[in-house]
């Protein structure tokens, strides 16, 4: 069939097919698998699922493909040791039922991976540690190195020590920035579900193939997150991964851990997400995607197109309004005066400083309150533009 007469149907299902080659012949992978894949409140860890999975990543990793899993499960699998019914909601017994599950999920994988002749190794990371500077060069010198002497790392959440204010929340974030921390070729999401789709699938609805940008899944209702049963994310929490996976240049793919071997073939299932920009830093998809936020600013129209078009620092002259209680270092949302957030930044003054400088330049503020105040309310080095 010649181009002129496909359908554009067809030519984007012909795209997606040429597209999803790339994952068939990836040089390195970072597989995300979920609780709901692996365990069950009722029963722990499925040994046949976790086995079944850890027999298709040898497999690919004997082929030549370094492979790097992050997987869900620790908190799951130590509900049943413990005596607990369902998934706790307080801190403290998420960390103790993490500490027992992690043991066990770890066992369990690197049994079935020596089975194989290949060796797993644990690493346990928090968003801290990608955050700052030197935990970032230590994970990614450490993922390097098991990369390097043929280890599959088995990266999870430390959902033992990991606080409220440092957690990523669920592991596909978490997949997605360890995806760009080691440069990955692409990224595979698995779940219990198969696709994404434009509608409940138990109503009829179809199978969304490909996206390239937001712009594809607008009025798309993906559903909520954390709403995933033993787990804590959804397919919300999957686009997402993948949408940040995808605008820092790694293509994603999402799909159901059943055909996780069919996705590794590069074979037409699941939805793809083809990568659309460049690789910010780590430092920055945390500020973008992960950061705890504190306040917002919001900014008059000038402000706006300086921040957002030529990529300037957010200054005290530009803002007309303060909402919420920070301290310098802490991260807000910049809004427009509709309210709209369009980034997020790094502030370097608490909240009560602001608005007695409103409406000033910093000079003026120099003059009148001292030399303290002659700075950017959100330096552009701590400002991230975000992708809406």
């Amino acid at each position: 069939m010649s181009t002129e007469a496909m359908t554009s149907m067809e030519k984007n299902q012909a795209l997606s097919m040429s597209a999803r080659q790339n994952i068939a012949t990836a040089s390195r992978i970072v597989v995300k698998v979920g609780s709901s894949s692996l365990t069950s409140v009722a029963g722990g860890i499925s040994e046949d699922a976790l086995t079944k999975l850890a027999d298709v990543l040898a497999e690919r990793h004997l082929a030549g493909t370094e492979i790097i899993l992050v997987s869900s499960g620790a908190i799951s699998a130590g509900l049943l040791p413990l005596g607990l019914g369902r998934r706790p909601y307080d801190l403290a017994t998420q960390q103790a039922a993490a500490s027992v599950g992690q043991g066990l999920l770890m066992a369990h994988y690197s049994n079935v991976f020596r089975s194989h002749g290949v060796t797993a190794s644990q690493v346990l990371l928090t968003a801290e540690d990608l955050a700052k500077r030197r935990q970032h060069v230590n994970a990614h010198r450490a993922l390097e190195r098991l990369l390097n002497l043929g280890v599959i790392p088995i990266v999870n959440e430390n959902d033992t020590v990991a606080t409220r204010e440092i957690r990523f929340g669920d592991n596909d974030r978490l997949a997605a920035l360890v995806a760009h921390l080691i440069k990955a070729d692409a990224l595979l999401l698995l779940s219990d579900v198969d696709s994404l789709y434009d509608g409940p699938p138990s109503e009829g609805a179809t199978r969304i193939s490909r996206v390239d940008s937001p712009d594809d899944l607008e009025g798309i209702v993906i559903g909520s997150a954390g709403k995933a049963g033993v787990g804590t994310g959804g397919m919300a929490t999957k686009v997402q991964a993948a949408m940040i996976a995808a605008e820092t240049g790694i293509p994603a793919l999402v799909t159901s851990t059943a055909q996780a071997a069919q996705a590794l073939a590069g074979e037409d299932v699941g939805t793809w997400f083809g990568d659309n920009g460049n690789r910010r830093s780590v430092r920055m998809l945390w500020l973008a995607h992960l950061a705890d936020i504190r306040g917002r600013l919001v900014l008059d129209d000038g402000a706006v197109r300086a921040v957002r078009e030529r990529h300037k620092s957010v200054l005290p002259a530009g803002i007309t309004a303060v909402n919420g209680e920070f301290v310098a270092g802490d991260a807000v949302e910049i809004c427009d005066s509709q309210g709209n957030v369009f980034a997020h930044g790094l502030v370097n003054f608490r909240n009560s400083d602001l608005p007695q400088m409103l409406g000033h330049s910093t000079k003026n503020l120099a003059k009148v309150m001292g030399q303290q105040f002659e700075r950017e309310v959100v330096h552009v080095d701590d400002l991230v533009v975000l992708n809406v």
